[in-house]
């Protein structure tokens, strides 16, 4: 398991910079050089950092805006390249967690990575989607219902293939059955966050006290099963 950032930037300097301080980490880098790509990337998943060189890049300051308003990315973490042109409060007005102007400073940009990396370790640990085959009843606003399953979950949400080609959005109700000892029905609201072809995702928004328990528990043991497979593996 990895965190997942992506960057935008066409500046050779910085991307050996966020490579030598990112590498070691096992962080997944996923390049981008012009703004377009980045957000049509960023639309389709969940990342846990961005990191946008605003200013020397198109289309970079409205980049910002757009990475931050998509659902799936809202709490994700982002440093944000300045050269003049954007200021520190336009950068987090628009959305930055983290400012830098440039010229690159490499003893500031360790320290802000220092607190930035750990933050998006715990984030990709919150949205790590395990994959799983359930069935799901989803029910619209409008009181419609569908059948999809499960393709994979997370503490933060989960995604589903629908049994048709019916297009969610919005706000919907979940219902499965958590597999256990004791199953569990789960029901809850989530929010559809993006959707490509007959796959959707979906952010919980609420989900019953008990059942919460009851998907941490089973989310817990999925993990420790991911993690017996990966050291099976290595030997």
């Amino acid at each position: 398991m990895s965190a997942q950032c992506l960057i935008l930037s066409q500046d050779s300097a910085l991307l050996g910079h966020l490579q030598s301080a990112l590498g070691p980490h096992g962080t997944s880098l996923h390049f981008r050089q012009d703004s377009a790509s980045a957000i049509a990337f960023a639309s389709r998943r969940h990342l846990d950092g961005f990191v946008i060189d605003c200013d020397d890049v198109a289309g970079g300051v409205e980049a910002i805006a757009q990475l931050r308003a998509a659902p799936g990315n809202k709490p994700t973490l982002m440093l944000v390249f300045t050269n003049g042109l954007t200021s520190t409060d336009e950068a987090l007005h628009l959305g930055a967690d983290f400012v830098l102007s440039k010229p690159i400073q490499p003893a500031r940009l360790r320290t802000i990575l220092d607190i930035l990396i750990p933050r998006m370790e715990r984030e990709h640990r919150r949205y790590f989607r395990h994959h799983v085959d359930l069935p799901v009843r989803v029910q619209n606003l409008l009181g419609q219902s569908f059948r999809a399953r499960m393709q994979n979950v997370s503490e933060g949400g989960l995604a589903i293939k629908l049994n048709d080609s019916a297009k969610l959005t919005g706000i919907v109700a979940l219902e499965f059955e958590l597999p256990s000892v004791e199953p569990q029905v789960l029901h809850s609201r989530a929010e559809v966050v993006w959707s490509d072809s007959f796959l959707t995702g979906l952010r919980f928004l609420y989900v019953e006290k008990r059942a919460g328990v009851a998907l941490q528990a089973w989310l817990t043991s999925l993990e420790a099963g991911s993690r017996l497979h990966g050291l099976a593996q290595q030997n």
